[in-house]
């Protein structure tokens, strides 16, 4: 089968390509599956570089999520062959086959085509996690999402406009204002760059934000320090901007406010019973309609290349997909 393998990292993906390699053989208590779609993440463009916590041994088959078809499962495993399936793991996403383990499955939810179902798994769980389990989320607060143009934001911006809440989704291009509009799942869209306090203030009538989503780091985080509500909590995703913001801790205290950190993948981990009960409200709203993947583009595997140097680059808006 074909699969995208990194032999070596490097910082402009020349360590990577598209190899003809061997079918993954299932094991007892693993299922076959035969991926239909399968979505980029962030982490996976870290992984090619060695930058991201996780770092798997050379060489390794690159992509976190997959939807696809079950071609061969134990019997009463709870998945037939046939089953349309998503789910991943670190690694191995990207080939024409996956196994994986049954905990590591669960069924597309209705209305959901590959892509769609390719695409909503890591980014909408890391938003709940981030938002309702550990920002307590209710109706009728205030969100602000940075990086709202990327998978992971722009699935919060949709997640929490379809709880209730009032959504603010800020970006550092000018080129995407519009089409975050466009995807309509914020009710304001706003620059992030400088001294952006007094335009959320205005937004919000002084208020500030109950919560601030921020996978950006740097600067943006510096300045979200200053968005806070008292009482509300500033969400630390990530750092894409690079650098690793540091605060002196008489900010939160005398503004009354809270920095907790999200790790997603490992808060499922410790708490495999919330992570079950997390993936199925995301199903239920997603069968609903109440929320929807939006998909930047859909390419076949061998135009690997540009899905990566896109996201590089910063120009994608939502995710991208590729089809084996």
């Amino acid at each position: 089968m074909k699969a995208l393998v990194v032999e070596e990292l490097s910082r402009n993906l020349s360590g990577m390509g598209l190899r003809e390699v061997d079918a993954p053989r299932r094991r007892t208590g693993e299922v076959l599956v035969e991926v239909r779609a399968a979505s980029l993440n962030y982490p996976d463009l870290l992984m090619t570089r060695g930058d991201y916590q996780f770092k798997p041994e050379l060489p390794f088959v690159s992509g976190l999520e997959m939807a696809g078809e079950v071609i061969e499962a134990d019997p009463g495993c709870g998945f037939e062959v046939g089953d349309r399936v998503m789910g991943g793991a670190k690694t191995g996403a990207f080939a024409g086959q996956i196994t994986l383990p049954t905990t590591a499955l669960r069924d597309i939810p209705e209305g959901l085509d590959f892509a769609q179902a390719a695409a909503m798994g890591a980014a909408y769980h890391t938003a709940y996690v981030g938002l309702v389990e550990l920002g307590g989320l209710e109706a009728g607060q205030t969100v602000l999402v940075h990086g709202a143009s990327g998978g992971v934001g722009l699935a919060a911006c949709d997640l929490a406009k379809a709880l209730g809440a009032r959504v603010i989704a800020a970006t550092h291009s000018e080129a995407k204002l519009e089409a975050l509009r466009r995807a309509g799942a914020a009710h304001s869209v706003i620059l992030n760059e400088g001294r952006f306090r007094e335009e959320v203030s205005v937004l919000t009538d002084g208020a500030l934000c109950d919560l601030v989503f921020d996978p950006v780091g740097g600067d943006v985080f510096d300045e979200s320090t200053r968005c806070v509500t008292f009482g509300g909590k500033l969400l630390v995703v990530g750092f894409v901007a690079g650098r690793i913001p540091e605060i002196a801790v008489n900010i939160p205290l005398i503004k009354g406010f809270s920095v907790v950190g999200v790790r997603a993948g490992e808060y499922a981990r410790r708490f495999p019973d919330r992570g079950q009960r997390i993936a199925k409200v995301i199903d239920r709203l997603a069968s609903e309609k109440r929320i929807t993947p939006h998909i930047d583009r859909i390419l076949p595997l061998d135009q690997w290349r540009e899905g990566f140097e896109a996201m590089d680059r910063g120009e994608i808006v939502g995710k991208v997909v590729f089809v084996p």
